[in-house]
């Protein structure tokens, strides 16, 4: 691995963000659906008013999960759950949901052409938490896409802290990272993305509580960090509070909105 580990202090800034998980319709081809994402409909989500950033993190179509076997612990992902992608918008301030309603409505009614199932999951505001683990000029060629389901029994405020006060200081202390961004989520709630004729369904044991954006160098560093001896720690970490671990191939992220100004242009 190119960096040392490095027990410095990781500057974090903390957002308001919500992340819609997506699944493609399958009566036509995933491709069609995937580029109507990336252009049509993000044009509509992209003129929302309030938004610091909207970014389309595109989740490869063979993702059988990225983290080793680990005890007790879902670590394949099944495949009647496999996420195609997720919209990850973060706002300026915790009233700029409330500005947005024409383009919600817009979103609504354009969902219907594209996906068969959306779930949304919210946070409270700083819940959304971006590291800055990378050097200047630094450039992130791979990622993963990490989601967390805790066990029965653990408090939310129990996972909270083991995302933030444990899991967050092993990953940023092992040097490799170019990107490094979490969300906890708020209980999922059907009716705070409850558009129609699309599937909302979400079973309680199927939900998600926290997710990792871990980026790489390139995707040679990426299975590096993954077959390291690091993830052994990590893992051990996790698993007595966690009872999925689903890491996602990340195909493409893709940003529309950048620091509050929509661009003309997606960057990658």
């Amino acid at each position: 691995m190119s960096k040392s580990p490095s027990n410095a202090q990781v500057t974090v800034r903390k957002h308001l963000s919500s992340s819609i998980l997506l699944w493609m319709r399958t009566d036509q081809p995933r491709q069609t659906g995937m580029d109507h994402w990336k252009g049509p409909h993000s044009k509509i989500i992209s003129a929302t008013p309030g938004l610091q950033e909207y970014r389309q993190i595109h989740l490869a179509e063979v993702n059988p999960g990225l983290w080793p076997v680990t005890p007790d612990v879902e670590t394949d992902i099944p495949i009647e759950r496999k996420i195609d992608g997720v919209a990850e918008v973060t706002f300026q301030s915790p009233l700029s949901p409330l500005l947005g309603r024409k383009q919600t409505r817009l979103a609504y009614k354009d969902e219907i052409n594209v996906f068969r199932r959306t779930l949304l999951y919210a946070g409270l505001p700083n819940s959304s938490r971006w590291y800055e683990v990378a050097e200047p000029g630094d450039k992130t060629g791979a990622r993963s896409l990490i989601y967390l389901r805790r066990k029965d029994g653990v408090g939310a405020g129990d996972f909270r802290k083991l995302i933030n006060k444990e899991l967050v200081p092993a990953l940023a202390g092992t040097g490799v990272l170019r990107e490094l961004r979490t969300q906890t989520f708020l209980p999922w709630n059907e009716k705070l993305w409850d558009t129609p004729n699309v599937a909302h369904d979400n079973p309680a044991d199927q939900r998600f509580h926290a997710s990792v954006i871990l980026g790489f160098t390139d995707a040679q560093e990426r299975a590096g960090f993954l077959h390291g001896r690091e993830i052994e720690s990590l893992s051990n970490t996790l698993a007595p509070l966690t009872s999925a671990i689903h890491a996602y191939d990340v195909s493409a992220a893709l940003t529309y909105v950048k620091d509050g100004t929509i661009l003309p242009h997606y960057q990658q």
